[in-house]
């Protein structure tokens, strides 16, 4: 059985349709455009064009709603191609499932059929630094006045955060509830004075698309700009975002990992040592053995939690399981490819070596899997145990 079987035909046509535009428009230069450090402009338009922003929008905002493991199995295809291009829609979707699951009417109506096009891309803004995964210790504050917001703080780590036109920016409207996570709100807001995207982090991989830190001074957001209109929720609203974005997550180091294990399968056929491909040597064939094991048991337990996404229960450990093992899967992988390909795996002219750069992004982005285990020990003792 393929794993595009658990999909409608509607669903296989569109997984279909990504994968070939990374095999035939994204391979072929990401090499290029990555080691360059260039933005894929070009790409992303492209992206556009096939709907690939609308995927977690409704029809009746104009966008092709998919399941989540369609979503899923859509971004491993991008990733595969280029990690980067999956991170350039991340941010984005969770944006679209917060606004459709918590937004008012208004805001619905506002952002989303921009969204859905791609006109209007969207990305949030938690993290802080000196902050990292402790979202209840903000130190952005946002103070209601009369004619709205005067937000002021800083945000790091803000994925396409220079090229975004709407930022879904996590910060305190009171600071001194308590507990702490009830003065939590989200504020939807777009660039504007006060707001400076100071610079761009430089990288050890995922090249490409920009990670930022923004600076709010005295930035005035509009009454209005409070995600469902109340305050004091947000912390909450992220919580059920943040399970999709470790979908995400999940699901680049899907692409990461299958990418390297391809191109080690690939090598290890082609390349002759001693007479024979080095599939043949024992110590390579269990390489690729325990590789191709462990990414399809990552990408089941992504589906997993997907599947149960879409059901409507509450995922945060089902999420936490399959971000946690499917990006220490793909850093494993990655290095092992490298192993396989020899001294070529350390050469920039081969692939190899950006996987092994990209892999470590997932392992602490979107809450390190430190937090994960937390997350799922967490839960396990609340849930009394790991129903079968």
């Amino acid at each position: 059985m393929s794993t595009l079987d658990i999909l409608t035909a509607d669903e296989r046509m569109v997984v279909h349709t990504v994968r070939d535009f990374v095999d035939k428009e994204v391979r072929p230069v990401a090499r290029e455009l990555e080691h360059a450090n260039t933005y894929p402009g070009e790409l992303i338009e492209k992206m556009k064009a096939l709907g690939i922003f609308g995927l977690a929008i409704g029809e009746e905002h104009g966008g092709n709603p998919v399941s989540t493991p369609c979503y899923v199995l859509v971004t491993e295809e991008l990733a595969r191609g280029w990690m980067s291009l999956a991170g350039a829609m991340g941010g984005h979707t969770v944006v679209a499932k917060l606004l459709a699951h918590f937004g008012t009417e208004e805001q619905k109506a506002r952002y989303l059929p921009r969204m859905a096009t791609g006109e209007v891309r969207a990305t949030m803004a938690l993290t802080e630094p000196g902050g990292g995964s402790d979202l209840q210790a903000l130190r952005t504050i946002a103070r209601r006045g009369e004619d709205g917001y005067v937000v002021n703080g800083a945000k790091t780590w803000i994925t396409n955060s220079r090229r975004s036109q709407l930022i879904a920016l996590l910060c305190k409207t009171d600071p001194d509830a308590e507990p702490k996570h009830r003065g939590i709100s989200i504020l939807l807001v777009e660039h504007g004075p006060g707001l400076t995207v100071s610079r761009d982090l430089p990288k050890l991989g995922y090249k490409g698309v920009e990670s930022c830190e923004l600076v709010f001074e005295d930035f005035h957001a509009p009454a209005d700009a409070v995600l469902g209109g109340t305050e004091g929720r947000g912390f909450a609203q992220m919580m059920k975002g943040l399970e999709t974005g470790r979908l995400q997550v999940a699901a680049r180091a899907l692409g990461v990992g299958r990418a390297a294990f391809d191109d080690a399968f690939a090598y290890a056929q082609d390349r002759e040592t001693f007479g024979k491909p080095i599939w043949r040597h024992q110590s390579i064939g269990n390489y690729l053995a325990d590789m191709a094991t462990s990414l399809q048991a990552a990408r089941q337990l992504t589906l997993h939690a997907a599947r149960e996404a879409d059901a409507g229960r509450r995922v945060d450990m089902e999420a936490g399981m399959a971000k946690l093992f499917a990006s220490e899967t793909a850093m494993k992988i990655a290095l092992d490819a490298v192993r396989i390909h020899g001294g070529y795996g350390y050469s920039t002219e081969f692939d190899v070596e950006r996987y092994f750069r990209d892999a470590p992004l997932m392992i602490v982005g979107e809450g390190t899997n430190e937090i994960q285990r937390d997350v799922i020990a967490r839960q396990l003792v609340s849930r009394g145990g790991l129903e079968a």
